[in-house]
């Protein structure tokens, strides 16, 4: 499944105007890789909402798990916003009904799908190591 899901109301966005910076932190390594984007050469639209932490994530080549095709109908792509989050849309009930069934969710947590920056602060993005799926296909 992918593109777009009929049944959840889409949040409100505003998208990113200015260069801001990302950090993605891979907990399951401990590595910590940061990217400047630019949303005015910046290709959005891959997965997940335009703009959105998941559509960076697969431009800028960090995977993130996410079984729906970014279309918030599972909770895959849960990570934690440490930083810039109030900078993100907010979560809309669809959202956080999927994240009901996330492990280890707390104040940060989001969908990065559907969880997309404007570009007034940095992020700091926690991808869970143990969100990973046990079976996958091939990119």
């Amino acid at each position: 499944m992918a593109g777009v899901n009929p049944y959840i109301n889409k949040p409100k966005t505003e998208p990113a105007k200015t260069p801001f910076q990302i950090t993605f932190v891979i907990e399951e390594t401990g590595e910590e890789k940061v990217f400047v984007i630019d949303p005015k050469q910046a290709s959005f639209g891959r997965i997940g909402l335009e703009g959105s932490v998941l559509d960076i994530a697969e431009g800028v080549g960090i995977e993130i798990d996410h079984a729906c095709g970014g279309v918030c109908a599972c909770a895959t792509c849960h990570v934690k916003v440490t930083e810039g989050g109030a900078s993100c849309s907010k979560a809309t009930e669809d959202e956080e009904d999927q994240l009901d069934s996330a492990r280890d969710v707390d104040t940060d947590s989001r969908l990065s799908c559907q969880c997309v920056p404007n570009g007034t602060q940095n992020l700091r993005v926690v991808i869970p190591a143990w969100n990973k799926n046990l079976a996958r296909e091939g990119h």
